[in-house]
Parts: structure tokens; C-alpha cells; sequence
């Protein structure tokens, strides 16, 4: 189903789901993303949803009804179960006011960092909860790099860094000890305050599942770990995530053990994306994207000759 003819019946879902019970208001949908894995539309406090394409309904079924289950953690959604428009699964949300990019210095590292604890520590629900796809996340971005850009110059470190990556976080097999929680997309725009002055909590389940936790302290290891993200902030997030018994990490010592192989990863499916899209736009790569496909360099020259799995 293509956008144009998507966008104009979630906007109308949308508008009647958030005056299901009060007077329509003469305001309109408000378009919040638009991609091919995701269409997000909002009327008045109401969000709808629309996933991508090849979404597993169950599987989506399932991680809306973990973040239910999950309050003080996840945004809770507005209906239990996804429903079908235009092929496609939508679900419905609260509004939450999102991080202001333009204020880094109010980063809500320490809630990000304690809700993922919280999240890690909770327990498996009994009934089937699917693999975080975080891994397969990553395996999507390199494999759109060898279709859109294999002859980039960057292609060659970003690629070879993947390759010296465990199976398990090649999305080939599943991890060693999947036996936490895991948001499998953490960055600070997977957070919200509801209601607008009240307490952070976190949105999108389309990568919940169980797998390992380390996976979602990751990305904002590689932005450290690529000089990305100042070392102070880096500092407040482990901090809290310690503080509030995250169990991805020990509780001092050195955290690197724990977190190489998804740092590595990461680092790899956000370079992965930045060639892509630089090849795309036929552009150089910018000041912030060099850095991760030098990091990658690096991971090809310290490799070792046999990656364990």
C-alpha cells in the first residue's frame, strides 16, 4: 500500500481514536515520521502507528502487551492489540512531549540509564516473548551498504568490521545468555515525558524481546567510544545504570568485557547506515560519520584471527 494513499486513512483512524470519547476538535493530523518501516501520525493527544510492511503481527501483538505490563517504564498504549489498515499494523498511543534536540545539555541520560535498568531487571513474561531484534537490526543496515553502496571506499572497513563480529550479533544465531528484557533500540529518541511535565518514559517496541541487556547500553558506547559523546555524558549514564542495579554490566570495575561485542556491532549498523545514505545523496560523509567508519578501520586492524562466537 503506498503513503498516499496510507497517510489519509490514519489520519482519520487517528482523529477518531483520540475522540472516541469527547467532541471532535477542527484541528488536523500532524505527520511525525514517514518511512518505509514506519508511518506515525497525531491528532490532538492521540499517536497512530503504522508499522512496517513484513511486521510479524503476533510478534508485535506480543511486545505491545509486555510494554502494557510494564508501567513506569513504557508509554502504555492506548489499545491492547495492534489493528489492521491497508496491510499494515497500526497501534495507537498517548501523545509524550520527546527530548529536545536542540538542548543537549538536558540529555536525560540518568532516566534513560534507570529505565533500561528497570527494564532489564523485570521478569520474562512466561508466555512467548520474541528475540529482541536488535541484532537483525544491524544485519539490515549492512545488507542495504552491499546493495546500495559496495563500491563506496568506506564500504571495505565497515564491512570487514562486521565480519569480525560473533554470529550471535550478526543476527545468525541467537546471543550466548538471552535472558533479559531489551528495548533493542535505545537512543535518546526512544523517550518521552507523559504527561508533558511528568516522568521520562520509553516508546517504540518494534525490537522488545529477550536477549542480552548489554545490547541497549551500546549505542551510546560507540558515540563514546568513537568520541561522539563527551566522556562526562557517557560517565552519567553507566553511573545510574549502575546505580539502579542494571544487571548488563558488573557493578564497578570495567564495563568494556561486557559491552565489546554490541558496542562493535553498533558502531558497525550506524556506519553501515551513514555510507548508505551518503552514497546516496552523493556526498562526502560529514564530521560526525567519519568517525564511526574509522572506528571500524580500527576494529579490522585489531581483529583477531579467529572472532569467537
Amino acid at each position: 500500500m503506498t503513503t498516499d494513499a496510507l497517510l489519509p486513512a490514519l489520519a482519520a483512524r487517528v482523529r477518531a481514536t483520540a475522540h472516541a470519547g469527547t467532541p471532535a476538535c477542527p484541528c488536523g493530523a500532524a505527520t511525525l515520521a514517514d518511512r518505509p518501516d514506519a508511518t506515525v501520525v497525531r491528532h490532538a493527544g492521540t499517536v497512530a502507528k503504522a508499522h512496517a510492511p513484513d511486521t510479524d503481527p503476533a510478534a508485535l501483538a506480543r511486545r505491545v502487551a509486555v510494554a502494557a505490563g510494564l508501567p513506569g517504564v513504557f508509554l502504555p498504549p492506548l489499545a491492547p492489540t495492534p489493528v489492521t489498515l491497508h496491510g499494515r499494523p497500526v497501534t495507537f498511543w498517548p501523545y509524550g512531549t520527546p527530548v529536545d534536540p536542540e538542548d543537549p545539555d538536558a540529555a536525560p541520560w540518568e532516566a534513560a540509564a534507570g529505565l533500561l535498568a528497570r527494564l532489564h531487571r523485570a521478569p520474562v513474561p512466561e508466555e512467548g516473548v520474541p528475540a529482541m531484534s536488535g541484532p537483525a537490526k544491524a544485519a539490515r543496515a549492512v545488507a542495504r551498504l552491499r546493495t546500495g553502496a559496495p563500491h563506496h571506499p568506506a564500504a571495505g572497513p565497515v564491512l570487514g568490521a562486521w565480519a569480525g563480529l560473533p554470529s550471535w550479533a550478526r543476527a545468525e544465531t541467537g546471543p550466548p545468555a538471552a535472558t533479559a528484557l531489551c528495548h533493542g533500540d535505545l537512543h535518546l529518541g526512544q523517550l518521552v515525558r507523559h504527561p508533558a511535565a511528568g516522568p521520562w518514559l520509553l516508546i517504540d517496541v518494534d525490537d522488545l524481546g529477550t536477549g542480552d541487556p548489554a545490547w541497549d547500553l551500546a549505542r551510546p558506547a560507540a558515540w563514546y567510544a568513537c568520541g561522539l559523546l563527551p566522556p562526562e555524558e557517557w560517565q552519567r549514564f553507566l553511573t545510574a545504570y549502575r546505580a539502579a542495579g542494571g544487571p548488563a554490566v558488573p557493578a564497578d570495575g570495567d564495563p568494556w568485557p561486557a559491552l565489546d561485542v554490541p558496542t562493535r556491532a553498533l558502531t558497525v549498523q550506524t556506519a553501515a547506515r551513514a555510507v548508505t545514505k551518503a552514497a546516496a545523496a552523493d556526498r562526502p560523509l560529514d564530521e560526525a560519520e567519519l568517525p564511526l567508519v574509522d572506528a571500524c578501520a580500527r576494529m579490522v586492524a585489531m581483529r583477531p584471527s579467529a572472532p569467537g562466537g
